[in-house]
């Protein structure tokens, strides 16, 4: 009898690591898709805060379109990956697109402003740039938050942390 719970113990605790290892895994391939972004996008703030010093709209349209586009095919991997079979996966699938959202939403934006034909039209891009702006600190927030809360429910710590 002490077998077969020992052994039923074992089993159970060999599922539940596997279970960590998977969320630990999916959480990770998150992480990397944003690094991996990540000197694509401080390269081009810099040029577009230099196209825009310089009025090329041209190049703001262009440099935020390849962005744009990268960004887009990030999300559409996140979109088909399949969440693992984990406490609160969904719900850090979930912020993860809107996350990676979000960042594609910035460069529409200054895409669309580039594309803007008059002065007037251009500030009109700019305010619903700024107001997007304004929701960063909360995107990025709520991001952490649910990615923390899968980090727990399934047993392992974020680097982070």
């Amino acid at each position: 009898m002490i077998k077969k719970i020992f052994f039923a113990a074992v089993i159970i605790s060999f599922f539940a690591s596997c279970n960590s290892q998977s969320a630990f895994k999916y959480s990770e391939s998150i992480v990397k898709k944003e690094q991996a972004l990540t000197g694509d996008i401080t390269t081009t703030e810099d040029k577009i805060e230099g196209f825009i010093k310089e009025d090329k709209y041209d190049s703001v349209t262009a440099a935020a379109d390849r962005m744009e586009k990268l960004v887009d095919k990030t999300l559409t991997e996140i979109k088909n990956e399949p969440a693992p079979d984990v406490k609160e996966s969904g719900a850090f699938k979930e912020a993860s697109i809107k996350y990676f959202s979000f960042i594609k939403s910035l460069y529409t934006g200054y895409k669309e402003m580039g594309k803007a034909p008059t002065p007037e039209a251009r500030n009109e891009e700019i305010i619903k740039l700024q107001k997007l702006v304004s929701q960063k600190t909360d995107i990025i927030n709520e991001m952490q938050r649910v990615q923390k809360k899968f980090a727990e429910a399934n047993g392992f710590k974020l680097e982070n942390q």
